[in-house]
């Protein structure tokens, strides 16, 4: 289980975002609605060790990880957590296999590849060149790299923003179906997506910003 409790995250003395507190449960999938720039990625980066919050802690399973060295978060991400990112981090010189074949030097299994990039829609690509791929189809790699360690904890961070709304609902349908007893949090501003995931979020109801000369204070 992953929960936060008065998480804040300070950008200057006078900004700050403060979130509620939430749970998120193993074997369930979350969706976060809200418009660019509401908070939702800077929760992701949180959970994911890749963001230390001013006050408040990221829970894991009983265990503050937002407490631990950063070479110790690091590790949690990489074993744990299978990550979406919004601009993808593919090595754009690199076939798109040799982009999940990486893994390898983290003592990841990538034997698994081909059935899952046959899922995705991307296996006749996978000794191309990621810089020659379209948006999507990028996209689709990122997906596949991140669910190749069949990860606890999956965080997609606008996993369909570059794609159709058909080819996207397959592909948000392929990540809800590999999430098994792990949990899937996505961020999106697409709320058609939203009936897929078990548990819906409004981030207006959950970040609140606060701006003036008391943030640096009261944060």
């Amino acid at each position: 289980m992953i929960q936060t409790n008065s998480l804040c995250v300070r950008f200057n003395d006078r900004a700050a975002i403060r979130y509620a507190d939430l749970s998120f449960e193993d074997g369930q999938s979350y969706v976060l609605l809200g418009a660019s720039g509401c908070g939702k990625s800077t929760l992701l980066n949180m959970i994911a060790g890749v963001l230390t919050p001013t006050d408040g802690t990221v829970s894991v399973n009983g265990e503050a990880i937002n407490t631990w060295p950063q070479r110790r978060r690091d590790a949690f991400r990489i074993r744990e957590v299978g990550y979406v990112y919004q601009d993808f981090k593919l090595i754009e010189n690199m076939t798109v296999q040799d982009n999940i074949d990486i893994l390898r030097l983290e003592h990841v299994d990538t034997s698994g590849k081909d059935a899952l990039l046959d899922r995705l829609g991307i296996l006749p690509m996978k000794k191309r060149r990621v810089r020659s791929l379209s948006g999507g189809e990028k996209q689709r790699v990122a997906i596949a790299r991140a669910l190749i360690k069949s990860p606890n904890i999956i965080l997609a961070d606008e996993p369909t923003g570059n794609l159709n709304y058909e080819t996207g609902r397959d592909v948000m349908q392929q990540l809800i179906e590999n999430t098994g007893k792990g949990t899937l949090i996505v961020v999106t501003h697409d709320d058609r997506l939203a009936p897929m995931f078990n548990h819906v979020l409004d981030m207006n109801a959950i970040a609140h910003f606060e701006t003036g000369e008391g943030v640096a204070e009261h944060a």
